[in-house]
C-alpha cells in the first residue's frame, strides 16, 4: 500500500504557525457549521413563538412538522414526522400515520423518549391555546385526537382545501412539534432551552452571543453529515464579513443590497445565495393615530413613494415591486396589468405610481399645506434598515418628515405589537394568502385590543378607513375565502379583498426581497435551494462542510 506524506514545504508552514501561536481556523479545526446573523440576540426559541430570523434559524436545526415543505422548494409537501395522511370524504378529518421510533432529544437528566401521538396532540392543542402560541387563530375550530400510539386525527368544524390546511400541519411556525413531557418539565425555560426531534440538539444558549447546537446522533431520517452547529448574533456587517474571510464563520446573513451581494461574489473562496421566496415589504398606516385615520394622509404617502426606487435601493437582482398584499408567485396575488386594469374600469387609483405634487395636494387638502412630521420606530436590521432609509428620503421630497429612533431588532417587534408606531413597515412571507390577510387584516388581529392580537398595525376592522363615518372592515371576504374548498374561487375572493385595501389605502405594498446569504465555498447545503419559509438557508442532516 502506497503511504501518502505531507510534503516538506507544508510540515514546516505549520510549525512556523504554530511556534508564532498561530491556530489553525476553527471551521478547518472541526466539523461544525458556524452561521451568523444580522441580529443583537434571540427573541425566543419556543417555535410557536419565533419570529424573527434570527430564531427561526435556531428552531429549525431542533424541532419537526408532521409534513414539511420540500427542502429548497416550498411549492411541495413531503412526509416528515408522519409517513402518510388521509382525508375523509366529506374533508373533515385528516388521518396522520407516524413514524416509529422517533425520538424526542434529551434534557437535564432525561435521556429522551420515543415521540407518540400524544405528543402531537399536546403540541397542536398548545398551539391553539392564544396563551401558549402565537399562532392560536391557525388552529380555531380544528380538535386533535390520539386514535393509537402513532396515529392522529384532526377533526375540523368546517372543510379546509388542501392549499390551506397542509401549511398549518407542516414545519413552519404552529406546526412545529413541541414533546409533551420537555415542555411540562422545562416550564418557563423552555424558550430558551428548546427540546424537539429535529436534527440537532440544543447544547448551551450564551446571550448576546450564540446559540451552540450538537448533531442528533438518533435522528431518523440518519445522523446528520455535521457535529454540531452554532448560531451566532451579529449585528455588525463589518464583523460578519470579517469572520467568513478568516474562516471563523462559515455561513454569514447579507443586507438587502446589491453592491454587497457584487462584493460577495468576488471574494475568493466564497459562494452567495441568492433565493426565494422572499419577503414582502409593506407599509402599514396606523388609523389609531393621527393624522392617519385621514384616508388623505395616507394616500398622500402613496402618491410620495416609487416601487422602482425602492427596489434599485435594495438591488433589482434581489428585488422586485409588488402590487398588492399578497405578493408573486403566493396564489391570490396581483400583476400590476391586474391593479392598473381594474384601476381603468372603476375610474380609481389603485396603483398609486409616484406623483408627488399630488401627494402635497392632498397633504393640503387634509390641512397640512406646510407639509407633517411623524416619529416611528425601525429595527437596526439591514433588510427593514435599507429600504426604509430610501422611503423616508422619498417622503422627505413630499414634505412629509419621518423622524427615525433605532432600536434592536426584538424592541421594534416589541414597540410595534404594542402600537407604538405610526408606520409600520414589515417585511415577511406567510405560508398561504388566508394567513396573510387574517394576521394583518382580519380585525381579531388588530395589535393590543382584538381577540387574538397579531399583526393588524392599521387597526382595520376598528377605525373607519374610507372617510364615510362607518367602520371598515374585510373579515367577511377572508372568512368567505377560508371556507371556499375550490381553489380558483378562493384566489378571486382574495383579489377583490385586495381592490379593497387598496382602494382605502390603509397600507403600500412595496417590494418583494429574495433572501441573501455568503457561505464559504467548502459548505454544502444538501439540496438545491431555490426557495425556503424560515428566512435563511435550512441547514439540515445533509448538510455538509468538505
Amino acid at each position: 500500500m502506497k503511504t501518502i506524506r505531507p510534503s516538506l514545504t507544508i510540515v514546516i508552514l505549520l510549525g512556523v504557525l504554530l511556534c508564532f501561536g498561530v491556530q489553525p481556523t476553527s471551521a478547518a479545526k472541526d466539523n461544525v457549521l458556524r452561521i451568523a446573523f444580522d441580529a443583537a440576540d434571540i427573541t425566543d426559541l419556543h417555535p410557536h413563538f419565533a419570529h424573527t430570523t434570527q430564531d427561526r434559524g435556531v428552531v429549525h436545526l431542533i424541532f419537526s412538522g408532521l409534513v414539511r415543505y420540500k427542502p429548497g422548494d416550498i411549492g411541495e409537501f413531503v412526509p416528515d414526522l408522519a409517513e402518510s395522511w388521509e382525508v375523509s370524504r366529506d374533508g373533515l378529518t385528516w388521518t396522520f400515520h407516524l413514524r416509529k421510533g422517533v425520538m424526542v432529544h434529551p434534557w437535564k437528566n432525561n435521556p429522551g423518549y420515543e415521540l407518540t401521538s400524544e405528543d402531537v396532540v399536546y403540541s397542536f392543542t398548545s398551539a391553539a391555546d392564544k396563551n401558549k402560541s402565537a399562532w392560536a387563530g391557525e388552529y380555531a375550530g380544528m380538535q386533535f385526537k390520539a386514535i393509537d400510539q402513532y396515529t392522529v386525527q384532526v377533526i375540523l368544524e368546517k372543510p379546509l382545501s388542501e392549499l390551506l390546511f397542509l401549511p398549518k400541519m407542516a414545519d413552519y411556525a404552529g406546526g412545529l412539534i413541541i414533546p409533551k413531557k420537555a415542555v411540562e418539565d422545562l416550564g418557563e425555560g423552555f424558550k430558551s432551552h428548546p427540546v424537539g426531534t429535529g436534527p440537532f440538539v440544543f447544547k448551551k444558549y450564551l446571550p448576546k452571543e450564540k446559540v451552540i447546537t450538537v448533531r442528533n446522533e438518533k435522528f431518523y431520517r440518519g445522523t446528520p453529515k455535521l457535529d454540531g452547529v452554532e448560531v451566532f448574533y451579529m449585528p455588525d456587517m463589518s464583523s460578519r464579513k470579517f469572520g467568513l474571510q478568516s474562516k471563523e464563520l462559515d455561513v454569514i446573513e447579507g443586507p438587502p443590497s446589491q453592491p454587497w451581494v457584487d462584493e460577495m461574489r468576488a471574494l475568493r473562496g466564497v459562494e452567495v445565495d441568492v433565493f426565494g421566496p422572499g419577503e414582502a415589504g409593506v407599509l402599514y398606516f396606523n388609523m389609531a393615530k393621527k393624522p392617519f385615520d385621514d384616508i388623505r394622509v395616507r394616500r398622500a404617502i402613496a402618491y410620495a413613494l416609487s416601487r422602482d426606487e425602492v427596489v434599485t435601493t435594495i438591488g433589482k437582482a434581489i428585488a422586485a415591486p409588488v402590487f398588492s398584499q399578497i405578493p408573486n408567485p403566493q396564489p391570490g396575488h396581483l400583476t400590476r396589468d391586474e391593479v392598473l386594469l381594474r384601476g381603468k374600469l372603476e375610474e380609481k387609483d389603485y396603483l398609486y405610481e409616484v406623483d408627488r405634487n399630488k401627494a402635497k395636494k392632498l397633504l393640503a387638502d387634509a390641512g397640512f399645506p406646510n407639509g407633517l412630521t411623524t416619529t416611528v420606530f425601525m429595527t437596526e436590521r439591514g433588510e427593514y434598515a435599507v429600504p426604509f432609509q430610501n422611503i423616508v428620503a422619498q417622503l422627505r421630497e413630499a414634505g412629509i418628515d419621518v423622524k427615525v429612533t433605532v432600536v434592536d431588532h426584538p424592541t421594534y417587534h416589541h414597540n410595534i405589537r404594542a402600537d407604538m408606531n405610526t408606520i409600520v413597515e414589515y417585511n415577511c412571507w406567510r405560508p398561504t394568502a388566508d394567513v396573510r390577510l387574517t394576521h394583518f387584516h382580519h380585525s381579531d388581529s388588530i395589535v393590543k385590543t382584538g381577540k387574538k392580537p397579531i399583526t393588524n398595525f392599521m387597526h382595520l376592522g376598528e377605525k373607519d378607513a374610507n372617510g364615510d363615518g362607518k367602520v371598515d372592515s374585510v373579515d367577511y371576504q377572508i372568512e368567505v375565502a377560508r371556507d371556499l374548498l375550490d381553489s380558483g374561487a378562493q384566489k378571486a375572493v382574495w383579489k377583490e379583498t385586495q381592490f379593497k385595501l387598496l382602494d382605502w389605502a390603509v397600507s403600500y405594498p412595496l417590494f418583494i426581497k429574495k433572501f441573501t446569504f455568503a457561505r464559504r465555498n467548502n459548505v454544502q447545503w444538501g439540496y438545491d435551494l431555490k426557495s425556503t419559509l424560515i428566512l435563511s438557508p435550512q441547514i439540515n442532516e445533509l448538510t455538509s462542510i468538505k
